[in-house]
């Protein structure tokens, strides 16, 4: 990172800011500004922070945007060189400092806003400013000397803030998606750990929360494992689509001010600098308008977002008590749950992932708002897409990452609690129903309820079946699968005696 400092701003914009340090005064079509003298952005940045002081959150906050919009920049440079449209010295000059970029330097200098107007141009401009006077300084010129290296006629050449801002963005996504599969592909891993360990612990399955059938308490985790490997390759099928990219599109799509040559070139560079699946859109004005994949993206995180707050939900319930409630496992005790009740432990950890989850949902909404206010030939609401797209990702990556670190793999079953409920559930009488029929083996379940007797008892004691047999029957073992069936099991018809 660089030693700039951090500039100290107005509190409230009055068009324009006062700097207490030194500035250096540049100019644009609708005037002059003053830029702070050692800061690499320029005036169309400085605009942008006068007009959306907004979250209070910069680009840089996302460092995956600021090293797409690097690795972008990187790949149009060398394609420009490669078709002959761009000097090879600038070229490979701007090429040296997108790789300065991505190395992490200069990202304090991607200052705009996550969410402003103009369809992004603040940020592609911002991305202009600071690669044009970082070259200024490696050439030995003061920054804002555009007249030797500047932002658009050099570093946007080929270009449109329509084209490249999108791509950008996919980029991101696709960079930031790649570190949630492999927080999602560990917390399922351990997931599994935690199934192999529970594989012979026996407990109550519930449905509708009333007592169903027995099962294994790794049966219920390995199902856990499962749905976040489903979701692993649903959202691995996205970054396939995310790689479909405008460029050389400009403005509309139409391809205006860039060589015919260069679409294909700048998508190949791309492809080769970051190992994504980067083609060429077939129709490139269509794709210049589309927001589909970015609707594609969300709607599949939201899937994911939404079964893992499920999850958390039954490790909530299941470590419900831990006197009064389900008491079936023990979540590792993280903090003191109450500033009153001593001795309170909360289920923190999956608490902070639901709350994620929530956030993700409502972030689908914004994607989907701004998705369909398109118009025309571009949508302008692409900036709080991408923001709200890469604030999921990014905290779905957290959030998978706490909830395997600080919460399953610490969890431990409570036995000795689920032998007693397993001991005695009515649950078990299901397994009879092959064997008494249906309307039998309910009235059963009725007498249990009622009284103080076992299944295996009012089955003897109502000469149904002898004690050998159905105890064979009804072992738990048996019931959860971990012992399978192998003998035939008859066609009983409903005794109407009963």
């Amino acid at each position: 990172m660089t030693d700039t400092p951090q500039y100290k701003l107005d509190p409230a914009p009055q068009g324009e800011h006062h700097y207490a340090g030194p500035t250096r005064l540049e100019r644009d079509s609708l005037g002059e500004l003053p830029v702070p003298a050692d800061a690499y952005w320029g005036i169309h940045t400085e605009r942008a922070l006068i007009n959306f002081p907004i979250t209070g959150r910069s680009i840089s906050v996302y460092s995956d945007l600021v090293n797409a919009l690097a690795v972008v920049k990187q790949a149009c440079a060398r394609a420009n060189r490669e078709i002959g449209a761009l000097d090879p010295d600038k070229a490979d000059l701007i090429d040296r400092v997108c790789r300065r970029i991505r190395g992490g330097e200069l990202h304090d200098q991607f200052k705009v806003g996550v969410i402003q107007g103009g369809a992004g141009t603040s940020t592609n401009m911002n991305t202009n400013e600071v690669i044009a006077n970082a070259c200024l300084v490696e050439l030995g010129h003061p920054k804002g000397a555009y007249e030797h290296f500047h932002p658009i006629d050099d570093v946007n050449r080929s270009q449109s803030t329509n084209d490249t801002y999108p791509t950008s963005i996919k980029v991101a996504m696709a960079f930031t998606l790649r570190r949630l599969l492999d927080e999602l592909e560990r917390l399922a891993d351990a997931f599994d750990r935690k199934a192999q360990e529970f594989h012979d612990v026996l407990k109550v399955g519930r449905t509708q929360l009333q007592d169903a059938v027995p099962m294994t308490l790794g049966q219920e985790f390995r199902g856990f494992a499962v749905t976040l490997r489903e979701d692993y390759d649903r959202l691995s099928e996205t970054i396939r689509w995310l790689g479909e990219v405008n460029l050389g599109a400009t403005a509309i799509g139409t391809g205006i001010t860039a060589d015919p040559r260069y679409a294909e070139a700048a998508s190949r560079h791309l492809a080769e600098l970051t190992g994504l699946p980067i083609v060429p859109a077939a129709d490139l004005i269509e794709a210049t308008s589309d927001t589909g994949v970015f609707m594609l993206v969300s709607g599949t995180l939201k899937r994911a977002a939404v079964k893992l707050s499920k999850i958390c939900n039954d490790l909530r319930l299941l470590s419900s008590g831990p006197q009064a409630g389900f008491g079936e496992i023990f979540l590792p005790a993280k903090q003191a749950g109450s500033s009153i009740m001593p001795g309170k432990v909360n289920p923190v950890i999956p608490e902070v992932v639901n709350q994620v989850a929530f956030a993700v949902i409502g972030s689908d909404a914004t994607v989907t708002a701004a998705s369909e206010a398109g118009q025309l030939q571009l949508n302008a609401f692409e900036p709080v897409i991408a923001h709200s797209i890469l604030q999921s990702l990014h905290w779905m990556t957290q959030a998978c990452l706490t909830l395997r670190v600080n919460c399953v793999d610490g969890i431990e079953a409570n036995r000795e609690r689920l032998d007693l409920m397993v001991g005695s559930s009515v649950g078990v009488v299901t397994a009879l129903t092959p064997y008494l029929g249906y309307a039998a083996s309910a009235q059963l379940a009725k007498e249990a309820l009622t009284s103080d007797k076992s299944i295996a008892d009012l089955v003897v004691e109502g000469g149904l079946m002898e004690r050998e047999r159905v105890e064979k029957l009804l072992e738990p073992a048996r019931l959860s699968g971990l012992h399978p069936v192998t003998e035939a099991i008859p066609v009983v018809l409903p005794d109407a005696s009963r």
